[in-house]
């Protein structure tokens, strides 16, 4: 079984590729949209699970272990449908969110 830790996880579309994948086990999870988050537990059965609702506040080594860590960070910082600010805009800057947890968390 590959554990998996889902950051940014919106309404789960990572979370549903992998569980129709199978051979996955969802770990935790974060999202700081309380209306996506209500929508992802309604979904998925979270019990058990870690939540986070700020990456910036994730510590990593109080995360479970896992084997992948899968996620869609806020895009419109770079998407031509957003301002296309790049790392300059906040939300541009939490891609590395995902390095730092994964710097730490790597075997």
């Amino acid at each position: 079984m590959i554990k998996y830790f889902d950051i940014f996880a919106g309404i789960g579309g990572f979370r549903s590729g992998l569980e129709k994948a199978g051979g996955f086990e969802c770990v935790g999870y974060c999202e700081i949209d309380r209306y996506a988050k209500k929508a992802y537990e309604t979904m998925y059965d979270t019990e058990g699970e870690v939540y986070y609702d700020d990456a910036r506040k994730i510590d990593p080594n109080e995360l479970p272990d896992f084997d992948l860590i899968c996620g869609g960070f806020p895009c419109q910082s770079f998407s031509i449908a957003g301002k296309r600010g790049g790392f300059d805009d906040a939300r541009g800057t939490l891609f590395f969110e995902i390095a730092r947890i994964a710097a730490v968390k790597k075997t």
